[in-house]
């Protein structure tokens, strides 16, 4: 083969794999995208705690103020004591006043129960004498006169009457000290309940968490069970966001899912606890159009940093691992 032959085919070689690598390339750039992992806009709901005063009365002193960290045990509020203390040492005086007087019918029981004592001992003592009589008169015609043992017969129901009487007497004495005993309990538990609305009088945070509001403030006249501050919960704030009806199912309770926010750290999570039992059509908090959907369902999620986001925040929900991007965006 010539030169100039090898050169043209040596031409059409470099020709077809130029070709081959265009259509390559050209094949590269149109394939399709990776499908985007799905991303659900959700928001930040709280089970709040409202702290209340058991009675009506005067906000004596506010400890917290609004948006403060509270822990457990940390002094909210203070009411005005004064009916109430003068309520519990009212109960603690008739507590004292029931005591003297279960005292005093203890003693009046027992001094009952020796008055039956004795009356038993003169009626086995009168027994003993008509026993003895009846049997030296059948022993011996005429040693016991009619008189001698019409006495003894008298003698002896005389003596059971008082026994009969002794009797009746120790029972209602009994039955008194039982009601006293009744009644001690019952004001030892007015004392106990008085004491503890003193207490309540100044509750503490039973929570960890955030002062979301202060309602009343010192000087201020709070109604009964009125709430006087309340509480965020860290334990009890949540991430709510709406699936569509076709993925639900990936979202059982227990799952985990990946949750970022304006301004927020990157990398933070929250485990699925709640997925409503029934679809509805349209959230009722619609951030952009995108969240749009026809038959959603409502999920919710504990996140696992509470402390770092507020209620009503906007959150971003993806599958645990898919999301690229941190919180600023």
């Amino acid at each position: 083969m010539s030169g100039q032959g090898r050169r043209s085919k040596r031409t059409i070689v470099m020709a077809a794999l130029g070709l081959a690598c265009l259509v390559s390339g050209i094949a590269w750039l149109r394939r399709p995208a990776p499908e985007a992992p799905p991303r659900f806009t959700g928001y930040v709901v709280s089970d709040n705690v409202y702290l209340s005063s058991p009675v009506a009365g005067m906000v004596a002193a506010v400890s917290v103020v609004r948006g403060q960290r509270v822990e457990v045990g940390t002094p909210l509020f203070r009411m005005e004591p004064t009916s109430l203390v003068a309520r519990a040492d009212q109960a603690r005086a008739q507590v004292g006043q029931t005591e003297a007087q279960l005292l005093a019918q203890q003693s009046d029981v027992a001094r009952a129960r020796a008055t039956l004592a004795a009356a038993q001992a003169e009626v086995d003592r009168a027994d003993a004498e008509q026993a003895r009589l009846l049997a030296v008169a059948r022993a011996m015609e005429g040693a016991v006169t009619a008189q001698q043992l019409d006495l003894s017969r008298a003698t002896l129901l005389r003596a059971q009457a008082q026994r009969d009487a002794a009797r009746s007497e120790v029972a209602s004495v009994g039955a008194r000290l039982e009601s006293l005993r009744a009644q001690l309990a019952s004001g030892r538990a007015g004392v106990t309940a008085a004491q503890q609305q003193v207490q309540e009088l100044a509750p503490v945070s039973p929570v960890a968490g955030r002062v979301e509001d202060v309602l009343f403030q010192q000087g201020e006249w709070a109604m009964p069970n009125a709430a006087v501050v309340s509480i965020i919960p860290d334990a009890k704030l949540k991430v709510r966001f709406y699936v569509p009806q076709g993925s639900v199912t990936s979202y059982a309770p227990g799952t985990a899912v990946a949750i970022a926010c304006d301004g927020c750290a990157s990398g933070m999570t929250a485990r699925v606890d709640y997925v409503a039992p029934r679809p509805e059509y349209t959230p009722p908090i619609i951030y952009s159009l995108e969240t749009r959907q026809k038959l959603v369902f409502l999920v919710e999620a504990v996140p696992s940093a509470p402390t770092r986001l507020l209620p009503g925040q906007p959150i971003d929900v993806t599958p645990l691992g898919t999301l690229a991007v941190g919180a600023a965006r």
